[in-house]
């Protein structure tokens, strides 16, 4: 199999997919990439299913050598990448000749980046996925971060090379690339909306918050306006979603992520509408957040465009490599 060696690992950089999922019930969280968005597109853009194993790194990404041509994408935040010191765009498939090295250095905007290969990553698949999990320490690379030394392998990829040449028809489209302008975001009012006086559900959906600095992959917390309601924060444990809000005794929001516990025993005052929860990640620390509430058929219809979307997308790719194999 090919190969690729890691020169300078970055921060946290760890091989990640769609996630494991049927699994919560025996307490393992689904993992997987905290931008599905960036991850389906990167896939897409070397011909790749879209729950192919790539690799996830947060604000400084990785050194990597290649060790054979190796068609790649990257997406997600910005890292003004260079192979052999040169440029490389993110958002379109390029070619990383045998020996070139590619270098992510700190991100210029947004946190998570990704980097896809034709034929994708090789990861130890646990519980049906190659996510890492790092508390558990399964999938992944041996269940860790990567490492300065370690060597990658990737699965043999069919993206013709003579694609490359053909350009990219949807670069100039203003929902391809990440619009990191945004900071509303939607959300579906949670299953213990009720446990929140009507002051604090006013408060929390007409402040902004702003990320701290102990966000991570497990969860982001919030600082700004402080909500309860006269039942308290505390609730029977039960399942918590990708995205949902919970809301401590301390009032202030925690927004639970790829990384999460299972079950929770506080409020939940709303759940990030999927669609948005790239527009999240993607905050950094210092950077701000406000929260319009949208009803479950409104997120379902947002969730059903950006699919169609990246359906669209795929389909190019798709009849591109058809005709170049032709």
């Amino acid at each position: 199999m090919p190969h690729i060696t890691v020169i300078n690992p970055g921060l946290c950089t760890t091989i990640q997919d769609q996630g494991r999922t049927g699994f919560m019930s025996s307490g393992f969280s689904p993992s997987g990439v905290m931008d599905r968005r960036a991850l389906n597109l990167a896939n897409i853009l070397v011909g790749n299913p879209m729950d192919t194993p790539v690799l996830e790194f947060a604000l400084s990404g990785p050194t990597l050598t290649f060790q054979e041509d190796t068609i790649c994408a990257l997406t997600g935040a910005y890292f003004n990448a260079t192979l052999d010191d040169n440029p490389v765009a993110s958002y379109r498939a390029f070619l990383a000749p045998a020996g070139s090295q590619l270098s992510l250095p700190v991100a210029s905007k947004g946190v998570y980046g990704y980097l896809a290969v034709s034929g994708g990553f090789v990861g130890d698949e646990v519980m049906g996925s190659a996510s890492t999990n790092l508390k558990c320490a399964i999938g992944g690379y041996q269940g860790r971060a990567l490492q300065a030394g370690d060597e990658l392998e990737t699965a043999q990829g069919s993206f013709p090379p003579e694609v490359l040449s053909l350009g990219n028809p949807y670069r100039n489209d203003p929902y391809y690339q990440f619009d990191y302008s945004v900071r509303e975001i939607r959300v579906i009012p949670g299953p213990q909306a009720e446990q929140f006086d009507s002051h604090s559900l006013h408060r929390f959906y007409s402040s902004d918050y702003t990320v701290t600095p102990q966000s991570d992959r497990m969860g982001y917390r919030l600082s700004g306006p402080a909500v309860a309601g006269p039942k308290g924060s505390d609730i029977i444990s039960d399942g918590i979603a990708f995205g949902a809000i919970q809301v401590p005794s301390q009032g202030t929001p925690i927004i639970m992520l790829a990384d999460r516990q299972t079950t929770g025993g506080y409020a939940k005052i709303a759940t990030v509408a999927s669609v948005d929860i790239p527009l999240l990640v993607q905050r950094r620390p210092g950077q701000k957040v406000r929260f319009t509430a949208v009803s479950v058929p409104v997120a379902q219809d947002l969730y059903k465009i950006q699919k169609a979307y990246l359906e669209h997308v795929q389909s190019i790719v798709e009849e591109r490599i058809r005709h170049a194999a032709q």
